[in-house]
């Protein structure tokens, strides 16, 4: 009971929602009553937040004095629980206990327990000595009654009950038990194994060792899924109240075993190339630039391994890759992250068909190894992966969706621009009519339209081949096609997913391309630099910023001279490979610790102001528990203060998307009624009509559905 009172003090299922939204008048400039709306959702919500730190691991106070309880905000009641905490690891090292271990002898994991005693029957209990198990992870529930009390022990593979008897726990461990173990904690036990009479596979605990003692509560299940701000933050956190975020990544290292396996069965060679470099090319992107000391000059983080792979091939090489991080110092968004990962392979004697073949083999077997089957839904969209994929022209694709034909265009820019502008009128944003205008030649002009019209429509796997040379400056001439390169981009759900080439080994050509690729960027970056007003610089992150310096890599020109043989190279983006394997809607649900913006000063100037500190948090709903006392009335209280607090940010959302502000659902029910009859069922009831303690937590996701998915998207865009 004590934990459990610990587990529902954090539990503050809208807090971040709320907050983020209290501050929203500054970023996006909403409507004077916004403010007002949200004021009154945490005035109504304070009466009935969470309750004061001491009560949090002390026995609880009846339903008339909980009424009375003052509230207190999120970071009061933790660091009162983590003084609580302290205080016991101080008392547990008065007694000679330490409790923070060395080491810890596991027999088994959790899921090899399920696994081996499946056969156990309902109250079957194996006494051998050769049943004797060991087991260590963390407290993530716990009950005690009287002379017997349940632990659950998660570890990395999964759950398993401990059965905690006084009889059977030598000294005063019992006792240390109730007054010591929260939840959290890390625990190991030894004991036999038992099925109980409800069909619950346990240890029967002989003796448990403190391991390591948790000093923070963790929070509960719906604040770890919709708190998008901490689950990326404090993606420990995330991992520990949501143990399907972990599967995740361990699905990443799969596919990345897969990738390597794959390569390395074709004949390929993994190699290492530098993250700092004097030049970054291999691409077109703004670098990080960083500052080495002894050597007094600027290097570059590395956008690309690209260049000093070619140079593997100049060295005699045949088949290389490498799998490695790539930091490009650009914006933030579902699809970006400011370094991610790639593999980028080279193979000598061969052209961009071989790279195909390849990117299919790559992604059919990592979908295989993940999921066991080609077909595969993300985000509500049947995709197949079943070979072969779709082949087509850049040219072939844009006419097909514009009816534009642009090897009939001619080669006057401006006509062209005019022709696009006037078939496309219909579909192009302001935005887009701008970046048409700035195109400097009919292969930009081409990309842009394939860009805005076309690549979002390529939701099944899609080779997109054949780019203008313009865009291309390491690739190939197309041996039929004047001004266009050897070159592909593998597209799907919309997204690029991986580039390849037949590689440019011509060193005079190359140098022409590469020149011509500085020549125009420094254009820019004058023109932007005469726009700029006098001492006015501009803004860090503006992805458009052209101020950053392009330098030839001599070096790699120079390798070229000695000769690389003809070749066919690729990158493929292992992110965007594991977000799609994976159903995952965002880049920073597949990088373990992404970068992040700063996190928001929710009140700054010119935003609302309560008296300089946090809207107090939300009603506490994850866990309501029935004592005996009572206190019906204060139950049927705070489930009315729910109610009224959730329907008020729902139709809050709804009406910044434009919608209708009624949150009804399709039976005229609205998601209050739902919640509060969930609430008070799971609060009041019983099968037998006896009064007894009910732990169940609500799952707001199941009661809320499409709502909850809106307010998870509106809290995006401010993380954002």
């Amino acid at each position: 009971m004590e934990a459990l009172k610990v587990w529902s003090l954090t539990a503050s299922p809208l807090r971040q929602l709320l907050r983020l939204s209290s501050s929203s008048t500054a970023i996006y400039g909403r409507r004077s009553h916004h403010s007002s709306l949200m004021l009154r959702c945490a005035s109504a919500a304070s009466s009935s937040s969470s309750s004061n730190a001491a009560t949090a691991e002390t026995p609880k106070p009846s339903g008339r004095n909980r009424r009375a309880a003052s509230s207190s905000n999120s970071t009061s009641d933790r660091e009162a629980i983590r003084s609580i905490r302290l205080k016991k690891v101080e008392e547990l090292r008065g007694q000679g206990v330490e409790p923070y271990a060395y080491k810890w002898e596991k027999s088994h994991s959790a899921n090899q327990l399920q696994e081996i005693y499946k056969h156990l029957a309902n109250g079957e209990e194996l006494n051998d000595e050769s049943d004797r198990v060991s087991i260590a992870g963390r407290v993530v529930a716990r009950r005690a009654f009287g002379k017997l009390a349940f632990l659950t022990l998660r570890d990395e593979s999964g759950t398993i009950q401990l059965y905690c008897e006084k009889e059977r726990l030598s000294d005063d461990q019992f006792e240390q038990l109730k007054a010591f173990i929260d939840i959290g904690d890390i625990l190991g036990a030894s004991g036999s194994m038992k099925r109980t009479e409800k069909g619950e596979l346990s240890i029967c605990v002989s003796s448990f060792s403190i391991l390591t003692k948790s000093l923070l509560p963790l929070p509960d299940k719906y604040h770890g899924l919709t708190d998008i701000d901490k689950r990326y933050r404090q993606r420990y956190v995330d991992m520990i109240a949501n143990p399907e975020v972990a599967d995740v990544f361990r699905k990443r290292a799969k596919i990345v075993s897969e990738i390597r396996k794959t390569v390395e069965s074709s004949g390929y060679l993994e190699v290492e190339t530098p993250v700092l470099q004097g030049a970054a090319g291999g691409a077109e992107a703004r670098p990080f630039v960083t500052y080495h000391n002894s050597l007094g000059r600027d290097l570059y983080l590395r956008i690309a391994t690209e260049l000093h792979l070619k140079r593997m091939l100049v060295g005699g090489f045949e088949k290389v890759y490498e799998i490695g991080r790539i930091f490009r110092n650009e914006g933030l968004s579902t699809r970006h992250n400011p370094e991610f990962t790639t593999i980028e392979m080279y193979e000598a004697f061969s052209d961009y068909q071989s790279m195909m073949d390849m990117a299919e083999l790559i992604v059919t077997g990592c979908a295989m190894a993940v999921n066991g089957k080609l077909t595969l839904d993300y985000q509500g969209t049947e995709i197949c992966l079943e070979r072969p994929w779709r082949r087509e022209t850049m040219h072939n694709l844009v006419k097909e969706a514009t009816g534009i034909d642009f090897s009939e265009l001619g080669e006057d820019l401006g006509k062209a621009k005019d022709t696009v502008l006037v078939a496309l009128q219909d579909v192009l944003e302001h935005k887009d009519k701008s970046g048409i205008g700035a195109c400097s030649s009919l292969g930009h002009l081409l990309n842009e339209v394939f860009e805005v019209v076309v690549e979002p429509k390529l939701v099944q796997p899609t080779f997109v081949l054949d780019y203008p040379i313009e865009i291309s400056p390491l690739a190939k001439p197309h041996r039929g096609n004047a001004g266009l390169t050897e070159r592909f981009e593998l597209f799907i759900c919309g997204r690029e997913m991986a580039n390849a080439f037949s590689e440019l080994t011509d060193p005079v050509d190359q140098r022409r391309r590469l020149e011509e690729q500085v020549r125009q960027h420094n254009a820019k970056r004058a023109a932007a630099a005469a726009e700029t007003p006098e001492g006015k610089a501009k803004k860090d992150d503006d992805d458009d910023d052209e101020s950053y310096e392009v330098t030839l890599d001599e070096d790699f020109l120079t390798a070229l001279e000695y000769g690389m043989p003809p070749a066919s190279g690729m990158g493929l983006g292992i992110d965007r490979l594991v977000m799609l394997l994976t159903n995952s809607a965002s880049i920073r649900d597949v990088i373990a610790f992404p970068v992040l913006k700063p996190s928001p000063h929710i009140y700054a100037s010119g935003s609302l102001k309560l008296e300089d500190t946090p809207p107090p948090p939300p009603p506490q709903v994850s866990s309501v528990v029935d004592d005996g006392d009572d206190d019906d009335q204060y139950v049927d209280a705070q489930v009315e203060e729910v109610v009224d607090h959730v329907d008020g940010l729902l139709n809050e959302v709804r009406e910044e998307e434009g919608k209708e502000e009624d949150c009804a659902l399709e039976e005229g029910q609205s998601n209050g009624e739902i919640l509060k009859s969930s609430l008070k069922k799971e609060t009041l009831d019983s099968e037998d009509g006896e009064r007894r303690e009910k732990k169940k937590k609500v799952q707001w996701v199941d009661l809320m559905g499409k709502e909850l998915a809106e307010i998870r998207e509106f809290e995006s865009r401010l993380v954002y």
